[in-house]
């Protein structure tokens, strides 16, 4: 058996959403690390105490229990794992991994059992259902029940709110067990330090920061936010690239939330040239017992350096500061644009941070590749695209091309696969910015030239219809002219000038004769006796009927007069109008309507 075990696609539910990772059994520790926060928890090997197997919604699940009284649950385990985890348990730790049932009967009575921060309820000896108590965010009493709420996950699909326990009237022992260990926050006390009137990017605003034993308190104008340290992941401090202010990030899971937006990073920006004498609300004796040296009752420096300072003594991380990247302008970030906003891109050794409309951080671990792609919208500068792992990709553009030579190295270095670097055929992208001013296309010019080609073979072919030019002689024009004002000129000149003219006329070539196409005579289509006839207007229906009439009147009247006549007669007639009563409403709507 070898020193370690590794288990990939392992599970641990975080406030009812479940977080895939890696664990890992060393001889000195337990390590999980999970795949989407790069959060890792770390379990000495000297404190387990206990260890459960057994079966879960996704397979088989591991229960450990320390000495300090913590629990972890790790799910997504084969039945074949049992026996090799077993025996490396024994081996190395000392600690028996123990099968255990669980209830399945789905009675709602039963015993309560606390056991650190885990509360189970149990039936007939079985545990039916356990509750973390660090996700327990209220406790209520009423007259003879006691109701837990809990935090809610955005992540998880369907969230549990509430439980209710019966419990005799006037018992409040089960009430104050419950309290004890939840993650009630409440501001009891005074806070350790208070920083007045700090700037806050995200969320925009100025906030006064009380500062707590167990959570951070943002107290602004319109909102107040309540973070425990136990959701920090990361503290960052970046410089500006103008040198003169600081970011400070700090990096939180679960995010906390305003209405519909969620925060996942909060970003304080300081002044270099601001400073601050810190006194905290503690004495010399406890400030040495619970922070160990970190911090001490008198503090003074500059602002950005306090907050840092009290954060990373209290939060127990490290703060992440910029590593040995340096760009072309001499800083360690590098201007671009992410989205519709301009901000700064910093690369750091084990990530990529960008701040900050919207914050993002990219751990290397969770980076697929990365692109170096042509500016769209100009050639002096370019795009730089990462992918990550789960497919999703960040387009940094804008970037100037002076920065692509040391980002490219930065890249390389860090051993990060570059997408377009297997294209041998293609230019490199610095090559192609490099020279892109000399071969940038100018349409103006490539349209100029097309016309003075257009120009020149429409000349072209006019100096072809009359003379061309090796028939014009300077010298000779010269001559002709001084004939023609010289005094001794003879009428013979004029008859030479003539035939110059019929040898100039017998050179011009003949124009073509336009040939004039015949146009073909439609042919009639033959008419057929047999086809129906249109159908008589209204008006030869009545010169038919009144034709007789009309001739026994005018006797003698010949037929131009008798259409003359009736012509008359038509104009004087009168045409009769269709009277309608009320009395038939539906058929004077008819009528009446603007469709007849």
């Amino acid at each position: 058996m070898g020193d370690t075990l590794e288990f990939s696609d392992i599970y641990q539910e975080v406030k009812g959403s479940w977080n895939d990772g890696r664990l890992r059994f060393g001889r000195q520790s337990v390590v999980y690390k999970s795949s989407k926060t790069g959060k890792v928890d770390s379990i000495p090997a000297a404190e387990l105490s206990q260890a459960q197997w057994r079966r879960v919604c996704l397979g088989q699940g591991i229960k450990l229990t320390t000495s300090t009284g913590h629990i972890y649950k790790y799910d997504g385990f084969r039945d074949t794992d049992f026996e090799k985890i077993s025996e490396y348990f024994k081996a190395h730790y000392k600690v028996e991994l123990s099968e255990k049932e669980l209830c399945v009967k789905g009675w709602n009575w039963g015993t309560t059992k606390f056991s650190g921060p885990l509360l189970s309820f149990e039936v007939s000896d079985s545990p039916a259902f356990e509750i973390p108590l660090a996700s327990v965010s209220q406790c209520a009493t009423g007259k003879n029940e006691v109701t837990l709420e809990f935090h809610q996950n955005d992540e998880a699909e369907v969230s549990l709110m509430e439980v209710r326990f019966y419990v005799p009237p006037g018992d409040t022992v089960f009430r104050d067990r419950v309290l004890s260990k939840a993650d009630v926050i409440q501001a009891t006390g005074d806070a350790v330090c208070i920083f007045k009137e700090l700037q806050c990017l995200t969320p925009r605003g100025r906030y006064d920061i009380r500062i707590y034993p167990s959570f951070l308190h943002l107290h602004g104008k319109t909102f107040d936010y309540k973070i425990p340290y136990t959701t920090v992941l990361r503290l960052f401090l970046l410089p500006h690239k103008d040198q003169r202010q600081m970011f400070f990030m700090i990096s939180l899971d679960p995010p906390i939330k305003q209405g519909q937006t969620r925060y996942h990073f909060l970003i304080l920006l300081f002044s270099k040239e601001e400073d601050l004498s810190l006194s905290l609300n503690m004495t010399e004796e406890e400030v040495e017992k619970r922070y160990g040296g970190k911090l001490s009752k008198n503090m003074s420096g500059s602002l950005y350096e306090m907050v840092g300072r009290v954060m990373k003594a209290l939060v127990n991380k490290k703060i992440t500061v910029p590593g040995n990247f340096l760009g072309h302008s001499g800083t360690q970030c590098i201007t671009c644009s992410y989205k519709a906003s301009s901000g700064l891109l910093y690369p750091l050794e084990r990530g990529f941070v960008y701040i900050h409309k919207p914050p993002v951080h990219l751990r290397f671990e969770e980076v697929s590749c990365v692109n170096f792609a042509r500016g769209t919208t100009t050639t002096r500068s370019f795009d730089f695209e990462i992918e990550t792992k789960q497919g999703t990709q960040f387009t940094f553009s804008s970037i100037e091309r002076e920065e692509y030579g040391k980002l490219f190295d930065f890249v390389t270095a860090k051993k990060l696969s570059i997408k377009n670097r297997g294209f041998k055929e293609s230019k490199p992208v610095y090559d192609m910015l490099e020279d892109s001013d000399e071969d940038q296309h100018d349409a103006y010019l490539e349209r100029m030239k097309e016309e003075g080609k257009i120009r020149e073979e429409a000349n072209d072919s006019d100096d072809s219809d009359g003379e061309s030019d090796e028939s014009f002689n300077p010298g000779e024009e010269e001559d002709d002219i001084a004939e023609e004002y010289d005094s001794k000129a003879s009428a013979s000149d004029s008859s030479a000038e003539g035939g110059d003219s019929d040898r100039e006329k017998k050179k011009r070539p003949a124009k073509k004769a336009k040939v004039v196409k015949e146009r073909k005579p439609r042919k009639k289509k033959p008419k057929d006796s047999g086809a129906p006839k249109r159908p008589m207007s209204a008006y030869f229906l009545w010169l038919n009927a009144s034709r007789e009439s009309i001739k026994a009147e005018h006797p003698g009247i010949s037929i131009t007069e008798i259409s003359k006549r009736a012509g008359e007669m038509e104009g004087e007639r009168e045409i009769p109008v269709l009277q309608l009563s009320s009395s038939h409403p539906s058929l004077l709507s008819f009528f009446c309507s603007p469709f007849h």
